[in-house]
């Protein structure tokens, strides 16, 4: 209940995105647009010049109509006459002829370096928001990732980022190009005639009451798309990443279902906008006719009195259809802005999503031993009244124990006891809450987060394979000499597996690794450990899955990798720690005893318990 809870909070704030004004979003964009001012003026620039460029060929035309019909070549605007006056040995009409594809040409050159430089501006701009909020998300906490699904995540930094390089190309500067070719037409027609105008702009306030009557019922409609969309998205890649529990179960029915309701409800949503989208255009189509047929109506009965002349009834048709092709494509922009405002909302919210500290900064010494690729010597680890909940349930109370530098000291307990908690503190994947942890007598939290983990080398029980070949994966990205690749892969029997490969160390990894068993995956984990070189050795259950062949071939890897290291193993297997120097057990989120492994079982407590569950009938029966 309380996830179905979370995700109707989450939703409810997802259907609030675009209440914030634009004026706000933009300043906040601002700063990602700045080193591109030079192409946002020259945008703006260009839109004087576009807006003549498209009204002057009707005036060139009514021109030619004025000279068939009257047989003077005039011009509705008197700064154009000269232009309209054949030249070149060229009659009227040749002559107009040629200066209306001049004038065609010079717009396709227009009309390219304004769509190619709005086009860049919104790429390079959203490149630049894309990579902070990539930096942004890869150091959000673990809380953040536990409650927000994957796929609304992907959306965040695909889709929405798309969306908001559209308002680049035809959003914001499109419609103030819009509205200033708007107001031009609007001068131009109470230039020449007042009286015609009057009546050409007749049906502009009815279309303004439309305008606004589907600006509101659009809004709602796209915010229903955008909520829709990522449900269905988060849908998808829960569905795909758990496939294998879906099969398992024979779930493809259910889901089947499910995944229809949420595709018939987005398709309702879209078919709800498109309502709109569609009725306004017939609105507008309609408006245009009627004003036209309005104007030669009343244009007819100056010509008859000699008022005005049929090339300016021509200028007037053709700067109407002008003035309403705006509001004609009006709702396909205003789903654009729509939809650039809402993504751009849900991409900040994201970016607001507070990071944990990261420590206090780097020490110089730190860094240059980073830089020579090795770490400070030591690790010795304290827990001191460690208390820890996750959200209202509280899994560590009051913990409390010291790992020695080099010492290797393991944890077991029943599930859910903290054991994967305390290694996961210890990482600050999580932050504390109450108590400290200390190593080499700093407290973690002074610690940069880059710094504490060069030091370590954490081996999951879910192994993550990247996509790449093996090099990579074990040495993820960093510089690491071939020879301790080598060394590493040898002590963790990696080197054997790679032999059977067809391609050795270039060898395809699939996504997450699908090609590997579970046991190869985990040697190559250990390998990838072993090739860390760290002081301080986290291990969680990394034995738990592996058949008894690969666990003598891990007991082994086990050995090298924990040689002259602090290490911590949280283990299900007993087996694997018999050898450890100390073990802490964990009985509902506290430590309940320790000792070695014998001092243990003679105790016959808790581990007792736990050793006889797993080992006594199998001693017994041989």
């Amino acid at each position: 209940m309380s996830e179905e809870r979370s995700e109707s909070a989450q939703l409810g704030r997802e259907r609030d995105l675009g209440k914030v004004y634009d004026t706000e979003l933009i300043k906040r964009l601002w700063p990602f647009m700045r080193p591109y001012r030079g192409w946002i003026a020259f945008n703006f620039a260009m839109i004087p010049p576009r807006a003549l460029l498209e009204l002057m060929p009707a005036l060139v035309v009514g021109a030619a109509l004025n000279y068939l019909t009257e047989g003077v070549t005039t011009t509705e605007v008197g700064w154009m006459a000269p232009f309209v006056v054949p030249r070149l040995g060229l009659g009227p009409l040749a002559w107009m002829f040629g200066l209306v594809f001049l004038i065609s040409v010079v717009t396709l050159i227009v009309d390219w370096l304004r769509a190619f430089s709005m086009i860049s501006l919104g790429q390079r701009t959203v490149r630049d928001v894309r990579r902070t909020l990539f930096d942004h998300v890869q150091r959000l906490p673990m809380r953040f990732f536990d409650r927000y699904p994957v796929g609304r995540l992907v959306t965040r930094l695909t889709n929405d980022l798309e969306h908001l390089a559209e308002m680049f190309s035809a959003g914001v500067i499109a419609m103030v190009a819009d509205v200033f070719v708007m107001v031009v037409i609007l001068t131009m027609l109470f230039a020449i005639d007042p009286r015609l105008a009057l009546a050409a702009l007749a049906l502009v306030p009815v279309l303004g009451i439309a305008a606004a009557i589907f600006r509101y019922k659009v809004r709602e409609a796209y915010r229903e798309v955008r909520v829709k969309i990522a449900r269905l998205n988060a849908h998808l890649q829960e569905t795909i990443s758990g496939m294998k529990v879906v099969q398992l179960f024979a779930r493809e029915r259910r889901n089947y279902e499910d995944f229809r309701r949420e595709n018939a409800s987005h398709r309702d949503s879209w078919l709800r906008s498109i309502r709109y989208d569609a009725l306004l255009f017939s609105t507008v189509d309609l408006a245009t006719n009627l004003t036209r047929a309005l104007i030669f109506w009343y244009g007819a009965q100056m010509v008859g009195l000699g008022e005005v002349t049929l090339g300016t009834i021509y200028v007037f048709s053709d700067y109407m259809s002008r003035f309403f092709r705006p509001l004609m494509d009006l709702s396909a922009k205003y789903s654009v802005m729509q939809s650039s405002m809402a993504s751009a909302e849900r991409v900040f919210q994201l970016l607001d999503e507070p990071r944990e500290p990261e420590g206090k900064v780097e020490s110089p010494a730190s860094a240059a031993a980073a830089a020579a690729g090795s770490a400070p010597v030591g690790s010795e680890v304290e827990f001191n009244g460690v208390t820890f909940a996750y959200g209202a349930e509280t899994v560590l109370r009051d913990v409390s124990f010291r790992v020695a530098a080099g010492e290797r000291v393991a944890i077991v307990g029943h599930t859910g006891s903290g054991k994967t908690t305390t290694l996961k503190l210890l990482a600050r994947l999580y932050e504390l809450q109450e108590g400290s942890i200390r190593v080499d007598g700093r407290d973690i939290r002074d610690i940069p987060k880059p710094e504490l983990r060069r030091r370590m080398a954490f081996v999951l029980q879910d192994v993550f394979l990247f996509d790449g070949d093996l090099r990579y994966n074990i040495v993820l990205g960093r510089d690491v000499a071939d020879d301790v690749v080598d060394e590493a892969a040898r002590a963790t029997h990696v080197d054997d597996l790679i032999e059977r490969l067809p391609n050795g160390w270039a060898h395809k990894v699939s996504e997450r690794g699908v090609n590997f068993s579970t046991g190869q995956r985990q040697l190559l984990s250990f390998a990838r450990a072993l090739a860390r070189e760290p002081q301080l050795l986290l291990l969680d259950e990394a034995t738990s899955s592996v058949d008894t062949e690969t666990e003598a071939l891990i007991q082994d890897a086990l050995r090298h990798l924990m040689e002259g290291k602090t290490s911590i193993v949280v283990a299900h297997r007993l087996s694997t720690i018999k050898d450890v120097d100390r073990i802490y057990v964990f009985h509902h989120g506290a430590i309940c005893e320790h000792g070695t492994h014998d001092e243990l079982l003679d105790r016959r407590g808790v581990y007792w318990r736990l050793y006889q569950l797993q080992y006594a009938q199998q001693e017994t029966a041989a």
